[in-house]
């Protein structure tokens, strides 16, 4: 839920859904004058909402900052151009329903200058198509990536965008009414800023597997407001610049659409529906840095995320993260390759503290799902040291043929925009370098 103190009286659904009554344990998301400030937890006995909206209200008060302790942006800041252009690109791949309730809460937005593009990836019937063309006006436009990856559709999406902003979020997600202006003001506040990324929350805590991923895996990076580049390194972050995670995730992320073309797009290679099964948008985030841009940590742009209910979901995002980070490395050093000493000198001291607090996770943490949280940082590490190796399948099936080998006609894998192919052909002949010429690395 959400609980906004301007309007104490009132609880209501994430996503621009309304005022709701819930009882039972609710997990609220507090905010002032629409500025997330913190979560807090209170129970509520049936029939009696006054008073689970008080007790949420005192949890307020009584765990979170004052808000003059907290520092935004500059929020009030003039845009470098008149009513820009947030092009906002979903992948999908056969969940219509998923897709329809994140294209309803996109226009819940009611931005003035948003473009929606979904692109349905590799799909196996006709409905994503089908509800877009006949359930949304034109605002939402329609396109078609048949060969299976993440990647591959956010670039799809990337070489159509309009805007001068362009954003991605999934399809299994809400976004906040505030959203794409958040994105918008971040961008406009410093014209370094090459990417923003944003608050993401459980949409819902429903079942002890959406808990569970959420205690393991959650994807909010906290409150406030951060901003990184290679310029200043950051204390107590020892896998700076390579710990993507720590910037943001890719279900909520945004970037100036001329640096990111420039940079040549996605790796193909990454991403989910690959054997590398994610690390798309670390490497992403890792490119942009090290081009001299900065990356910043909005957390005033949110997105709820609805996470699997089922038990079996939890240790497969466990492997898969590990697996995503590891191919996400082994893409940096490959475009990057001065980059690998760093990262050599970097990656013990990062392993070494996962390790730890897995340990301190395993001592004081109830199993989750049905496996510790030893068990769930054991599937970690086993993913990242397959990582590599998933990298190294799906770069050579990029190479070789990637529709032949999901099952696609030669025809069909032909059959994709030049300008996208051309986007993808710049990853591997980009070499970011800060302005002036010197490399990152010195």
């Amino acid at each position: 839920m959400e609980l906004e103190l301007d309007r104490p009286q009132e609880l209501r659904a994430p996503g621009g859904l309304g005022p709701v009554v819930p009882s039972g344990r609710v997990s609220a998301l507090v905010r002032l004058h629409g500025h997330p400030l913190g979560l807090v937890q209170a129970d509520g006995a049936p029939g009696d909402p006054a008073g689970l909206r008080r007790a949420l209200v005192a949890a307020a008060h009584r765990e979170l900052p004052l808000p003059e302790q907290r520092h935004h942006l500059d929020l009030a800041a003039p845009l470098p151009w008149p009513d820009p252009t947030v092009s906002v690109v979903v992948a999908t791949h056969n969940r219509p329903q998923s897709l329809r309730r994140c294209l309803d809460s996109l226009l819940r937005t009611r931005y003035p200058g948003l473009e929606v593009l979904v692109v349905d990836n590799a799909p196996a019937t006709d409905e994503a198509r089908r509800l877009v063309l006949t359930g949304y006006p034109p605002q939402v436009r329609y396109l078609r990536e048949p060969v299976p990856g993440l990647a591959r559709a956010h670039n799809r999406g990337l070489v159509a965008a309009h805007g001068a902003v362009v954003a991605f979020t999934d399809d299994d997600t809400m976004v906040d009414p505030r959203w794409p202006s958040a994105l918008a003001e971040a961008f406009a506040t410093d014209r370094s800023v090459g990417c923003v990324t944003g608050l993401i929350l459980p949409a819902e805590l429903e079942t002890p597997a959406q808990a569970a991923l959420e205690a393991h895996g959650g994807y909010a990076k906290g409150f406030a407001l951060r901003r990184w580049s290679m310029r200043e390194r950051p204390p107590g972050e020892p896998l700076f610049p390579f710990a993507g995670g720590r910037f943001g995730s890719g279900a909520n992320m945004a970037f100036r659409a001329s640096l990111l073309r420039r940079l040549g797009g996605f790796d193909p290679a990454t991403g989910t529906g690959t054997p590398a099964r994610g690390g798309d948008d670390l490497l992403a985030f890792f490119r942009v840095l090290t081009s001299g841009a900065s990356l910043v940590y909005q957390p005033d742009a949110i997105v709820w995320h609805h996470h699997h209910r089922t038990p079996d979901a939890v240790p497969a995002q466990a492997f898969g993260y590990g697996v995503g980070f590891g191919a996400y490395l082994t893409a940096a050093v490959r475009h990057q390759p001065g980059a690998l000493p760093a990262l050599l000198k970097v990656l013990p001291r990062g392993v070494g503290m996962a390790l730890r607090g897995a340990g301190r996770d395993a001592a004081q943490g109830p199993p989750l799902a049905g496996a510790s949280p030893a068990e769930l940082a054991r599937l970690q590490l086993r993913g990242l040291a397959y990582g590599p190796i998933g990298y190294l399948r799906s770069a050579l099936q990029d190479r070789y043929g990637a529709g032949r080998a999901h099952g696609g006609s030669r025809s069909e894998a032909r059959d994709r925009s030049g300008a996208a192919a051309r986007c993808r052909g710049h990853l591997t002949r980009t070499k970011a370098v800060r302005p002036g010429g010197r490399s990152p690395w010195h």
